[in-house]
C-alpha cells in the first residue's frame, strides 16, 4: 500500500522521444510491517540470566586471543578462547554465544595491581537462542580490565558452515581431508565462544595447531611456528585489526599457492588442491588489479599485509569476503585455460571483485545489524560493476548487471517479496536476508542514485562515509547523511532513498502522451491484474524528478514517441498507454538501433511485467518480440528468452509444442560458429543460443552436436571441444544411456570444474526419468557428487519439462532431511523451492503446494 501523504522522489527519469529520451528519478512513495515473554531455563534447569536474542550492551569485548587445534581423523577439534572484556555496568553474568560446542571449564581473570586474580565461572547453556551465561560470584566492576577464559570442545560441521569438514580426491583417487571456516552471518559461534554480532568488533590473535603435513592460514601472516609436541606445531598468526567475528577465517589443509605483489606491496595469494594450482593463474591478476583500482577508488589503502584467495572443495555459497583471507567455491575461482568458457571468466572476475570490495563495504565499515545487510552486500554487488567495467571493459559487465536488475524486479514484484532494510532477529530471519533484494535491488537502487547525483558526487560521498566510520558500524542513515554532504544544495537524500529501502517493491509510472504534455502516474507495481494502490531521433536527453503522485512535462515540440528511463538507470518500470506501445513496438520493428540495446531489453522486460498485471495483452508483449529477429546484442535477446521461454514451457505441458523461439531466432541460431572466437558477449551469446536450439531439438543444431559428441567420445573425452559449445554438445550425447554413463565417468575423474558444470547440467537435461531419479538419489548422499551441488541439480531437473515432477516429490518427500543438510532460512533451501516449483501453473499444483505448506 502506497501512504497517500507520500510520494516517490521517482530518481532522474531520462525519456527518449523521436526527438527526445526522458530519464525519471522516483522517489517511492511510503507503503507498509514478537518476543517471548517466558523465562528462559538453562539446560541445567536453573533460570537462565537474560530473556533476549540480541545480546546486551554493557559487556563489550575488546581482544581475543584463540588456540585451535582440530583433529581431522576423529573430526573433533578443541579450543581455548581468551576475551578481554569491558562492563558498562555492574552486572555477575557475562552473555555470549556458543552453538554445539562443549565447554569444559571458563575463568574470570582480573589484575589487581600486580597480582593476578582467576575466578571459576559458572556456566549456563541456552541453546534456543545459541547464547551461555558465564556467571561470577559477585559483579563485574566497571572500568576495570578482565579477561575471560573458556576451554571447549566441538566436531567440525557436517553442515557447510562454522568450522567445517572438506575433503577431495586427489588424481590418484586418495581422499584427503581438510578444515575450514565459514562464519557469516552467526556461525563464528560454532567455532569459539564469542559475542557474535556484527557490531561487537574487536581484534583476534589466532592460534592455530597442525601436523607437519599440513598448512594452516588465516586472516593474518603467519608471525612464528613452535613446536608444542612430537609431531604437532602451534602457529601463530598477527594480531587483526578491528573487525566483526564474522569475518574471522582459518583453514587446515595441504593447499599450494602462487602469489603477487600489489604496487603497493600487499601479497595477494591464491590457494587450492595441488592438482588445481595451475588454474589459479587468471585469478590471481584479477585479484591483484582489483585490489589496485580499490585502493585507487576509495583513497584508503587496504589496510592488511596480504590477502589470499582460497578455493574450498565444499562450499555452499559462492564466495565469502573474510578480511584477508577470502574464500571461494572451486569453480568461482579456478580457471581451466583449454576448458573454462567466456562466461566462466566473467564470473569469476565479478565474485573476486565482489570479495574485494567487501574489504572496504561490510569489513573496514559494517553495517550495525543484519537488517541493514544490504549495506555490505549491495554495495559489493554494485561495485562488481564500477570495478570491472574499468579493469576488465572487454567482460562488458554493464549488459549483466542491468539483467540482474531485471531479475530482481520479478521477485520483488511479488507480496513476499520485503524491504531492502528489514527487522530481523534470529539466525534463519538473519540468513533469509542473503536473497536477491539484499544483493541485487541493493545495487540497482545504489546505481539509481549514481546516475542521479552524478558519478563524482557518488564516489565523493561513499569515500567519506568510509572514511568517517572507518573500523565502525553504520546504519542506513549514515550513508544517506554522506552523500548528502557532497550533493546538490537542498536535496534531502535520506527522505528520498529511505523510500527505496525501507518498503518494498518499486514503482509503475504510466505515461500517457496529449500532444505536447506528457501526464505521468505513479503507483505500486505488483504482479496479478490491477490490484496496485495508488500512491525517430533520438539525441536529446532530458531529466525530471517525479516527487508526487501525478504530474504533467511539457515537450517543446509533438513527437512520434517517448522512452522512459533511459538506459535502465531507474529502478522502476513504464506503462506507455493509448498507442504508446504501439509506437514503440513500430519503432523496435522499423529502426532498432535508434534506441540502445539497454532500453530494447527494458521495453522487453517492461511489456511482460505489464502482462502479468493486466495493464497490457499479451498479443500486444509477443508482437513487440517479433523484432527479435533482427536483433543481435545479448541483452535484448537473453530478456526475450527469459521472458518467452516460461510461456514456451506453459505449451509444453498442455501439449501445445510451438517452435516460435527458434523460428524467431533462427537466422541469428544459423549465424553462430562452433567456435571460441569473439567478443565475450559474444561467446556468451553464441553458447546460450546453440544449447537453446539443440535442447529445442533444432535438426542442424542436433546434428553438429552429435558429431562433435561421437569424435569427443571415441577420443575418450581427451579431444578438446570448443569451450563455448561444449555444454550443447554433452546436452545432446547425454540423451542416449551410453552417452548419460560415459558423461558420468568423466565427471568421476575430471579436475576441470567447467567440464564437471556442464557435465552436471547436461546429466539434469536428459529425458529418462530413471537417469534423472538416480541422479537426484545419488547427489542428495554426497559423496562422489558433492552435496554442495545438490540444489544446483534439483533446480535444473525442476527446471526441465520430464523432471520437474520427480524434483518436485523428491523435495516433499525428504524436506526433513533437506532442512538438516541446509538450513532454514539459507538461500540454498530458499532457491530448491521455488526451483522445484516455478513451472506450476495449474490449480490442482497450487493445492499440493498449500497442503505440503
Amino acid at each position: 500500500m502506497i501512504s497517500p501523504s507520500v510520494t516517490w522522489p521517482l530518481a532522474t527519469m531520462p525519456f527518449l522521444s523521436s526527438s527526445l529520451l526522458l530519464l525519471l528519478t522516483v522517489s517511492t512513495p511510503s507503503w507498509c510491517q514478537s518476543s517471548d515473554t517466558t523465562s528462559p531455563k538453562a539446560t541445567n534447569g536453573t533460570p537462565f540470566p537474560w530473556d533476549k536474542i540480541r545480546l546486551p550492551e554493557h559487556i563489550v569485548p575488546v581482544h581475543y586471543d584463540l588456540m585451535i587445534h582440530a583433529n581431522l581423523t576423529t573430526l573433533t577439534f578443541e579450543g581455548t578462547t581468551e576475551i578481554e572484556i569491558a562492563a558498562s555496568r555492574p552486572t555477575s553474568a557475562i552473555i555470549l554465544h556458543s552453538h554445539l560446542l562443549q565447554v569444559s571449564k571458563a575463568t574470570l581473570r582480573r589484575r589487581v595491581g600486580e597480582r593476578l586474580t582467576a575466578e571459576p565461572l559458572r556456566v549456563l547453556e541456552y541453546p534456543p537462542h545459541e547464547q551461555i551465561a558465564l556467571v561470577a560470584s559477585e559483579p563485574l566492576v566497571v572500568g576495570l580490565p578482565y579477561t575471560v577464559v573458556i576451554d571447549y570442545t566441538g566436531h567440525l560441521s557436517g553442515h557447510l558452515n562454522g568450522f567445517y569438514k572438506s575433503t577431495y580426491r586427489t588424481k590418484e583417487g586418495e581422499v584427503r581431508v581438510l578444515a575450514s571456516t565459514h562464519f557469516e552471518p552467526t556461525a563464528a559461534r560454532m567455532a569459539f565462544p564469542c559475542f557474535d554480532e556484527p557490531a561487537f568488533k574487536a581484534n583476534f590473535s589466532v592460534k592455530i595447531r597442525r601436523e607437519p603435513r599440513h598448512v594452516a592460514i588465516s586472516n593474518m601472516p603467519l608471525v612464528k611456528s613452535v613446536t608444542v609436541a612430537e609431531g604437532l606445531l602451534e602457529d601463530h598468526f598477527d594480531v587483526t585489526v578491528k573487525m566483526s567475528t564474522y569475518l574471522v577465517a582459518f583453514i587446515i589443509s595441504d593447499f599450494e599457492s602462487i602469489s603477487k605483489m600489489t604496487k603497493n606491496g600487499v601479497k595477494v595469494s591464491i590457494y587450492a588442491v595441488p592438482d588445481k594450482i595451475h588454474q589459479a593463474d587468471y585469478a590471481l591478476d584479477a585479484a591483484v588489479t582489483l585490489l589496485e583500482f580499490y585502493e585507487d577508488y576509495f583513497s584508503i589503502p587496504y589496510p592488511l599485509p596480504k590477502q589470499d584467495l582460497a578455493a574450498i572443495p565444499d562450499f555452499e555459497s559462492g564466495a565469502m569476503e573474510n578480511w584477508g583471507l577470502t574464500t571461494y567455491r572451486e569453480s568461482a575461482l579456478l580457471f581451466d585455460a583449454e576448458k573454462s568458457s567466456a562466461s566462466d571468466k566473467l564470473d569469476i572476475t565479478l565474485i573476486v571483485s565482489h570479495e574485494l570490495a567487501h574489504q572496504w563495504f561490510g569489513n573496514l565499515v559494517t553495517m550495525e545489524w543484519w537488517n541493514d545487510l544490504w549495506l555490505n552486500e549491495g554495495f559489493a554487488k554494485f561495485m562488481e560493476f564500477v570495478s570491472v567495467s574499468v579493469t576488465h571493459p572487454e567482460l562488458k559487465v554493464e549488459d549483466y548487471f542491468f539483467g540482474k536488475c531485471f531479475d530482481v524486479m520479478e521477485v520483488d514484484a511479488l507480496n513476499s517479496s520485503h524491504p531492502v532494510s528489514t527487522a530481523v532477529e534470529d539466525p534463519a530471519q538473519i540468513r533469509e536476508m542473503f536473497d536477491e533484494v539484499s544483493y541485487e535491488k541493493g545495487a540497482c537502487i545504489l546505481n539509481m542514485l549514481r546516475d542521479y547525483l552524478g558519478a563524482d558526487a557518488f564516489k565523493s560521498g561513499i569515500v567519506q562515509y568510509l572514511l568517517k566510520h572507518s573500523y565502525k558500524n553504520t546504519k542506513n542513515e549514515d550513508l544517506w547523511n554522506s552523500m548528502a554532504s557532497v550533493s546538490m544544495e537542498g536535496l534531502d537524500v535520506k527522505t528520498m532513498m529511505n523510500t527505496w529501502t525501507l518498503q518494498k517493491g518499486f514503482p509503475l509510472v504510466t505515461v500517457t502522451v496529449r500532444g505536447r504534455n506528457v501526464h505521468m502516474k505513479q503507483e505500486l507495481y505488483r504482479k496479478g491484474p490491477d490490484d496496485a494502490s495508488e500512491t525517430g531521433k533520438s539525441d536529446s536527453v532530458q531529466r525530471f524528478l517525479l516527487k508526487t503522485k501525478t504530474d504533467v512535462l511539457i515537450l517543446p515540440e509533438e513527437v512520434e514517441w517517448i522512452k522512459f528511463n533511459v538506459g535502465m538507470n531507474g529502478y522502476y518500470i513504464v506503462h506507455y498507454e493509448d498507442d504508446g506501445w504501439d509506437s514503440l513496438t513500430a519503432l523496435l520493428k522499423g529502426a532498432h538501433t535508434t534506441i540502445s540495446s539497454n532500453d530494447r531489453a527494458s521495453l522487453i522486460n517492461n511489456a511482460f511485467q505489464l502482462v502479468s498485471n493486466g495493464k497490457l495483452s499479451v498479443e500486444k508483449a509477443l508482437d513487440l518480440t517479433l523484432y527479435l529477429k533482427h536483433e543481435t546484442e545479448i541483452m535484448p535477446v537473453f530478456q526475450g528468452l527469459n521472458e518467452l521461454i516460461p510461456m514456451y514451457k506453459l505449451m509444453e505441458k498442455r501439449d501445445m509444442n510451438e517452435a516460435f523461439l527458434i523460428r524467431l531466432l533462427r537466422d541469428l541460431i544459423d549465424n553462430q560458429t562452433w567456435t571460441d572466437e569473439g567478443s565475450v558477449t559474444e561467446r556468451m551469446l553464441r553458447s546460450q543460443l546453440l544449447l537453446l536450439a539443440c535442447v529445442r531439438k533444432y535438426p542442424p543444431c542436433v546434428q553438429r552436436a552429435e558429431a562433435y559428441f561421437r569424435e569427443w567420445k571415441e577420443s575418450d573425452g581427451n579431444l578438446s571441444l570448443p569451450s563455448d559449445v561444449t555444454l550443447a554438445v554433452f546436452a545432446v550425447g547425454v540423451q542416449n544411456p551410453e552417452g548419460w554413463d560415459f558423461l558420468y565417468r568423466k565427471y568421476q575423474s575430471s579436475l576441470s570444474n567447467t567440464e564437471k558444470n556442464n557435465i552436471e547440467v547436461a546429466l539434469c537435461v536428459s529425458q529418462d526419468e530413471e537417469k534423472l531419479q538416480w541422479l537426484l538419489d545419488e547427489s542428495f548422499k554426497g559423496d562422489v557428487i558433492k552435496l554442495q551441488e545438490f540444489p544446483h541439480i534439483l533446480r535444473t531437473v525442476g527446471r526441465n519439462p520430464v523432471g520437474y515432477p520427480l524434483a518436485w516429490k523428491f523435495l516433499r518427500e525428504n524436506w526433513d532431511k533437506l532442512i538438516q543438510k541446509f538450513e532454514l532460512g539459507s538461500s540454498s533451501l530458499t532457491s530448491m523451492v521455488i526451483g522445484t516449483t516455478n513451472q506450476f501453473s495449474t490449480r490442482a499444483r497450487l493445492e499440493e503446494l498449500i497442503n505440503r505448506g
